[in-house]
């Protein structure tokens, strides 16, 4: 028998783009939205027609009729704010990315493992159609053999909020590094990340030690090695997040300019394609949202859904995903393990970028008491 998820959304700048998309899902209720910011938290309910309203999480955990809670907070309280919504019995779906240290990871996944609740790390880049394609290529065989990997994200985040200035470009690397990982199915084991320039400030602060970031990964378990490059502020380029997967019979490449496509080579030949949606995945009353926003009045559009060019289609396949795996009682992907391997790659990466040294990501997977 089917039930309704009733969800519950945290923060309304990015996180107004799902309200509508939870609203249509034949399997979930929108029951309530939280944000700090009492004009702010007027005016998008008003907009989507939500009676429920709270100004902070530690209200909206106290509703018994919430199920789940989707946090799209400012990355400095994932953690906590995803522990305490476990805590409290309820399933959680959380932007990216999971968290910034490596112990508010084990935290995380030590709060899943002890509450029994879902959690699911909502990253639009193993969602977006041109994800969907590739994967398609990998599990038909039509790749062949999977023999190396290539990420990039390459972001300019003048405009962005102020805790964004001073970020390691790989503490926000997920978007790059979990399309690779997905695709080789494997977990990042070990990296050797480089730093590159230097970040301009005209206060003359210091800002991020690097302007760029590039790390090479080992897989485990696995032959295949990675690279993923990164950068935040102060590099000459279009938004660009892409991923290139090289096979022994086909080959995917991104398009260097976002007016192109992208490329697949057979052989030494390669041809561009199209890119077919993927709406046909999902149910009905939501496959629409896989080709505009949701919230699209200028005054109200995000920077990351403007810049990223909608995420490819991605919010609501991440949304299904979460409401499906909540509603069945099962992992949902990615799950609490891949989320803290994806995080920790970045993490991992710029501590080797630092010290100079190979870094090993933990094996959240074992009993992660804290």
């Amino acid at each position: 028998m089917t039930r309704t998820v009733r969800i519950g959304i945290v923060g309304l700048g990015f996180g107004a783009e799902f309200i509508p998309i939870y609203q249509a899902h034949p399997d979930a209720e929108l029951v309530a939205v939280c944000q700090r910011s009492e004009e702010q938290l007027a005016r998008v309910a008003d907009h989507f027609g939500v009676e429920r309203r709270y100004p902070s999480l530690a209200a909206m955990l106290e509703d018994d009729e919430i199920d789940a809670i989707h946090i799209n907070s400012p990355i400095g309280a994932h953690a906590e704010q995803a522990i305490a919504a476990l805590e409290a019995g309820k399933h959680v779906a959380c932007t990216v990315p999971m968290a910034t240290t490596l112990e508010d990871i084990a935290r995380i996944v030590d709060a899943v493992q002890r509450s029994g609740r879902r959690y699911m790390m909502m990253e639009t880049a193993v969602y977006t159609r041109e994800f969907l394609y590739a994967r398609s290529l990998v599990e038909s065989g039509e790749l062949g053999r999977i023999q190396f990997l290539r990420g990039a994200h390459l972001q300019e985040m003048a405009g962005w909020p102020a805790y964004w200035r001073d970020l390691p470009p790989m503490h926000y690397a997920t978007h790059a590094v979990s399309p690779l990982l997905a695709l080789a199915r494997a977990e990042a084991e070990s990296v050797v990340c480089l730093g590159s320039g230097r970040v301009r400030r005209d206060d003359g602060s210091a800002g991020p030690p690097f302007a760029v970031q590039t790390a090479l990964f080992r897989l485990r378990d696995s032959d295949l090695a990675m690279e993923v490059t990164r950068s935040l502020y102060d590099v000459a380029r279009e938004y660009i997040e892409s991923f290139d997967v090289y096979g022994s019979l086909r080959s995917y490449e991104w398009q260097q300019l976002e007016r192109e496509r992208p490329v697949v080579f057979v052989g030494e030949r390669g041809d561009r394609v199209d890119i077919p949606d993927f709406a046909h995945l999902l149910p009905a009353e939501i496959g629409e949202f896989t080709a505009h926003g949701v919230y699209d009045a200028d005054e109200h559009k995000h920077l990351s859904f403007t810049q990223g060019s909608g995420h490819g289609g991605s919010h609501p396949h991440l949304a299904h995903e979460f409401v499906s795996a909540v509603r069945d009682d099962r992992p949902p992907f990615p799950d609490v393990y891949a989320s803290a391997n994806w995080t920790a790659a970045g993490i991992a990466a710029h501590e080797s970028s630092v010290t100079g040294r190979e870094v090993r990501l933990p094996d959240f997977r074992g009993a992660v008491r804290v």
